[in-house]
């Protein structure tokens, strides 16, 4: 392979860089990654609001390491002071927390309300506290061993929920009892709290609460997890002398997943479990509320996610509301939306797209309220007169994102955003007014309120982004690129603010790849300072969504299913083909980077063409057995159903055909997609006697490496072998 002139003459001055002087318009990697250099060129909209439930809003306002709240007229834009940090702090010290202790808890910004924003929680020093704003006094509410989290309000607002250990507590807030709800919870029974895989693929990441008010706050939903039958997986964190060994149960693919029940319990500890209504059948519970008359409501899907069936509990019995099947897989959908007459609204995937339904209270179908080859994202509400369902949707973009409402009855359907690129938008109460994010490809993001039919009040932040627009910049641009059989990929390219169609540069692209998630939209890229970085040094950046990633519809992704890789690999290759007809692209120096989900298609690709010269190898998935049973089975099945799949899928079946140069980068106490995979990878190359590959370890880190050092680890990796390699 030969060497590029152009990483010859960049290799050694980039890498010692200093922040260039005002003016330059240089970028470097110092200030797009280093953890005291870092420089937020483009920033992000300052006002942080949210809605106050009689429709004023709430501005939250950092100063230092401090918070405090304000509330905003929304009219006027007159402010005044909602909590001030230093009274609520001695607050906190008066009942009992340290003053470092409510320092910080106080500086997180992040608290549990209560439904009328009257009161807050505030985890301090394992202990909860009560914080009542408008008289700035707190009050202890646990006195017990043991970290209390994941902790909730009742509707009503006189009780408080939340887990201690593995178990479910209340403490009644006129009294201050406490009383225990669940009995069993250890080291393998979780009551009330989700397990790793549940957290991670079914609830979503983050959040492991498992338990549920009811609207008459006298019952909580609760779901039960046994895992002792899951198997361990251990990591070993050697950052110390002793070494400290972290286990977690871990289910990959075709082994023994939790078994879960749901539960009722009652304010007095007194448990009544709902019928499985699947006996012998191994399911999921996916979906776990309430219907406004009190009503538990749960969604169930079977161990593939083949079917998705929606149940009502009346007394502990239980009957299907509605039914949705796939042929592929079923995608886990939200629990209704109820109307005030009692009916509701379903979003479902049955046309291939995301639309939403309207059903009568006892599960018959009225009719579609929208439809079309576009999908709706988010169902937002709909107005207490039950007039209009507001939502999210591509209706006008497949890479934008739009606000919209539409009649009940289906007609009327009306775009409330404006500008084309990305909304992101929030409502109050009465769908009178929204507060809207709008980016675009070019522009960082913008904050405006706008009236309940799209007209911009006011412009609350415009992020002029001054720090960005004067550097040096290339050219970016969205276009679509057809593969074979005509799918319309979206892509994304950025040329060097120099660029010379009369001559070749190499070309370091992007991916993901995942089912469902698109890497390309109208909208502000967190990534953009690395992208221009590289431009700045003549290398284009190309990102282009396979059509199973696109997010256009699960229609497009169902080609993948059962053999991941080869479809996804094909369409990159047509890309590629797009590329190469423009003329200036050198595709003899080409670099594919993915982390996770784009770490396995970066591996899959150089093991199974010959396209890339480089690849940047991240977390990688590089056997689909290694990987947690919940999300490979539903796009792969059981292995034992589909050995054939599972092998041609293998990166490690394949290492002997790697082709070109591989940097892998991993975090040490990944507990997603394990170290384990890494590992056997460069396990296979060596025994096909091929060379073993540079491997950056990123100590501490799981799966997403946010940590600064890490940050700047990585980034520091990736430059060094784009500009000794590509």
């Amino acid at each position: 392979m030969r060497t590029s002139p152009l990483c010859l003459l960049l290799a050694a001055p980039v890498l010692f860089a200093q922040t260039p002087g005002p003016g330059s318009g240089r970028l470097t990697l110092e200030a797009i990654a280093h953890p005291t250099k870092r420089v937020a060129y483009a920033g992000a909209p300052s006002a942080r609001l949210d809605w106050l439930p009689d429709g004023a809003l709430v501005q939250t306002q950092r100063t230092g390491a401090q918070v405090s709240l304000l509330r905003v007229d929304p009219i006027t834009w007159a402010r005044k002071p909602l909590f001030e940090a230093a009274p609520l702090q001695a607050a906190l010290v008066a009942a009992g927390v340290p003053e470092a202790a409510a320092k910080a808890a106080l500086g997180k910004g992040v608290f549990t309300w209560n439904e009328a924003r009257s009161a807050f929680l505030v985890e301090a020093a394992d202990d909860l506290y009560l914080v009542d704003v408008s008289t700035a006094r707190a009050r202890r509410l646990t006195n017990q061993p043991g970290v209390e989290d994941e902790p909730s309000f009742s509707p009503d607002g006189h009780e408080v929920a939340f887990l201690r250990g593995n178990d479910l507590y209340r403490v009644d807030l006129a009294t201050g009892a406490e009383t225990r709800l669940t009995q069993g919870g250890g080291e393998t029974v979780f009551n009330g709290r989700l397990d790793w895989v549940y957290q991670e693929e079914v609830y979503g990441r983050g959040s492991f609460k498992a338990y549920w008010w009811a609207p008459d706050s006298r019952r909580i939903a609760y779901l039960s997890l046994d895992e002792s039958k899951v198997p361990v997986y251990r990591l070993e964190d050697d950052r110390q002398i002793v070494q400290r060994t972290l286990g977690a149960r871990y289910p990959r693919a075709g082994e023994p997943n939790p078994t879960v029940k749901l539960g009722v319990v009652d304010l007095a500890g007194r448990t009544t479990w709902t019928e499985d209504p699947y006996p012998g059948q191994e399911t999921l519970i996916v979906q776990v509320g309430w219907d406004p008359a009190g009503k538990l409501l749960a969604s169930y899907q079977d161990r593939v996610q083949h079917w998705l069936d929606l149940r009502r509990f009346e007394e502990n019995a239980s009957r299907s509301l509605i039914r949705e099947e796939s042929r592929t897989w079923q995608e886990r959908l939200p629990l209704p939306t109820y109307l005030p007459d009692g009916s509701f609204l379903w979003e479902s995937d049955r046309t291939g797209y995301r639309h939403l339904y309207h059903y009568a209270q006892d599960g018959h179908l009225l009719g579609a309220l929208t439809s079309g080859n576009w999908d709706v994202k988010a169902l937002l509400g709909v107005d207490a007169k039950g007039t209009f369902a507001y939502f999210e949707a591509t209706e006008r973009s497949p890479i934008g994102l739009d606000a919209y409402r539409i009649g009940l009855d289906g007609q009327g359907l009306q775009r409330l955003t404006e500008r084309p690129g990305t909304h992101h938008v929030r409502f109050n109460k009465t769908f009178t007014a929204f507060l809207d994010l709008w980016s675009d490809v070019h522009t960082p993001p913008q904050q405006s309120l706008c009236d309940g039919a799209g007209k911009q009040l006011r412009l609350i932040d415009a992020n002029p982004a001054e720090a960005w627009k004067a550097l040096k910049l290339g050219q970016v641009s969205l276009q679509q690129v057809k593969t074979r059989d005509g799918f319309p990929m979206e892509t994304l390219l950025v040329l060097p603010p120099d660029f010379d169609p009369a001559k070749k540069i190499p070309v370091y692209q992007y991916i993901y790849g995942g089912p469902g998630a698109p890497m390309v939209h109208d909208a502000w890229n967190p990534g953009m300072p690395w992208f221009q970085f590289l431009a700045q040094h003549g290398i284009a950046v190309w990102i282009c969504d396979n059509r199973s990633a696109s997010g256009k519809g699960q229609v497009s992704a169902r080609g993948i299913y059962r053999n991941l890789g080869a479809e996804e690999l094909q369409d990159q290759l047509d890309g590629l083909a797009w590329l190469k007809q423009q003329g200036w692209a050198d595709m003899d120096r080409l670099c594919l980077d993915g982390w996770s989900y784009g770490g396995f298609m970066t591996s899959y690709a150089l093991t199974h063409s010959t396209a890339w010269k480089l690849g940047i190898v991240g977390a990688p998935v590089t056997d689909w057995h290694l990987y947690d049973s919940i999300y490979t089975e539903r796009y792969m099945g059981l292995p034992s159903d589909n050995k054939a799949g599972y092998e041609s899928s293998s990166v490690l079946k394949a290492a002997g055909n790697l082709h070109g140069k591989v940097l892998m980068l991993q975090g040490t106490l990944d507990d997603n997609v394990h170290p384990q995979n890494t590992i056997e990878f460069l396990d296979a190359l060596q025994k096909a006697d091929l060379p073993t590959p540079p491997l950056i370890l990123l100590p501490g880190s799981n799966h997403s490496p946010r940590a600064p050092r890490h940050a700047w680890a990585r980034y520091q990796a990736m430059w060094n072998f784009l500009a000794r390699n590509l």
